[in-house]
């Protein structure tokens, strides 16, 4: 054979692997995937609350085969969602298949209304801004008070607090209100009890936790030595917080503290009181923080503490638009290395907070907590006396050794 026989066959030969074979598989499998046997069987009800927790899997009753992953469905947003998945059938071919959810919010708004308000006459403040309210999703509810009123007349009214969210759900509340006549403030005697440091340390100090304090300005003057003789195994350092005009500013007693500390090798956490209603402003006040701390010892977490509870209406925030200012703020914390963490009471945290990956610090004063979620710290009073904080109390609180 001829050296022109032979190179036609290998172009051939090569045309074939190259182009040909390559093709016919391609349309091999293209008919076989375009007739492969899809039996897909969904829920009735593929109608989802927001923010809840759903799989593709939930929404499947029976399918001829097998899901390649099963992926969580994001359920943030309201509206008609179109989920896409793969699953490999029982002739093991790989197929894509889709349908709808209608993700819907149909939970009411959360208030706080007591049985019974009472103010003085003249009162001039919005009274529906005086009560709790505020949405899961709904950034803005609408929160009024129904029933006519005068706080300029000393008298009892039946009145009804009323919410509702975009969604159009409605929460109410009957109270009484009692408007009083104005008295002269008479000084009142109340006896501070105190908590003992050791008391506690008697109590809870066992071979997983730790025994400490959190400390501002308002503990005055600390002996440091003193209290770690007393036998403080930590502390918590706030940092600094806002002004009136929005301004962010250090603790006047921030330096003192954690040079205080960091010399007598107690070790030491920071918190920062926060009045972020923005993912913006959150992210502004971290990386502030994290300048007024970079040069000190760090050895516990960084707090976000949000504890605006009183006025929330002002802030426009959702419980899930709070709870991303929150995670803006530990996430840039995160970034630069340090550990972040969320303090609130119990209250907020079974109602309000949506859950994080960062750690909890639990503020609830009573002797036996009952919060069933899982906390790293244990703020468990603010009425503690330890030796070198002659000035004030102090919280006292329990760290849990993981």
């Amino acid at each position: 054979m001829d050296k022109k026989k032979l190179m036609t066959i290998g172009l051939i030969t090569l045309f074939c692997f190259i182009i040909l074979i390559p093709s016919i598989y391609y349309l091999y499998n293209y008919f076989r995937i375009k007739n492969a046997k899809i039996f897909v069987e969904l829920v009735d009800n593929r109608e989802v609350e927001v923010f809840e927790k759903k799989y593709i899997s939930d929404f499947i009753k029976s399918i001829n085969g097998k899901l390649e992953k099963d992926n969580l469905i994001s359920t943030n947003k309201l509206g008609e969602k179109e989920i896409t998945f793969s699953y490999v059938n029982v002739d093991k071919i790989k197929v894509n298949y889709s349908f709808k959810i209608k993700v819907v919010d149909k939970t009411k708004p959360l208030i706080v209304v007591p049985s019974t308000y009472a103010v003085t006459e003249g009162y001039n403040k919005d009274l529906s801004k005086e009560f709790f309210c505020g949405d899961n999703y709904d950034d803005e509810p609408i929160c009024k008070i129904e029933g006519e009123y005068n706080t300029d007349k000393i008298g009892t009214y039946n009145l009804k607090y009323i919410a509702q969210d975009k969604s159009k759900n409605i929460s109410t509340q009957e109270f009484i209100l009692k408007v009083k006549k104005k008295e002269k403030n008479k000084p009142s005697k109340q006896e501070t009890k105190y908590i003992d440091f050791n008391d506690i340390v008697k109590e809870h100090k066992k071979n997983n936790t730790k025994i400490g304090i959190d400390v501002s300005h308002w503990q005055g003057n600390i002996d440091f030595k003193k209290v770690k003789n007393a036998g403080v195994e930590f502390a918590f350092i706030r940092v600094g917080t806002e002004n009136s005009e929005g301004e962010l500013y250090l603790d006047k007693k921030f330096e003192n503290n954690i040079k205080g500390f960091n010399k007598e090798k107690i070790p030491v956490g920071i918190y920062y009181y926060s009045y972020a209603d923005s993912v913006e402003k959150a992210k502004k006040e971290a990386k502030w923080v994290l300048k007024q701390i970079k040069k000190y010892k760090i050895d516990l977490p960084v707090v976000f503490d949000w504890e605006n509870w009183s006025n929330y209406r002002e802030f426009n925030l959702s419980f899930y638009s709070l709870t991303k200012v929150a995670n803006t703020f530990l996430k840039e914390v995160e970034k630069a290395g340090y550990e972040g963490m969320l303090y609130s009471s119990k209250y907020y945290l079974e109602n309000i907070w949506h859950k994080t990956k960062y750690k909890t610090w639990l503020a609830h004063y009573t002797a036996k907590t009952n919060y069933e979620g899982d906390y790293y710290i244990w703020q468990l009073c603010s009425n503690g006396k330890v030796e070198g904080i002659p000035d004030n109390t102090v919280d006292l609180n329990i760290m849990y050794k993981k």
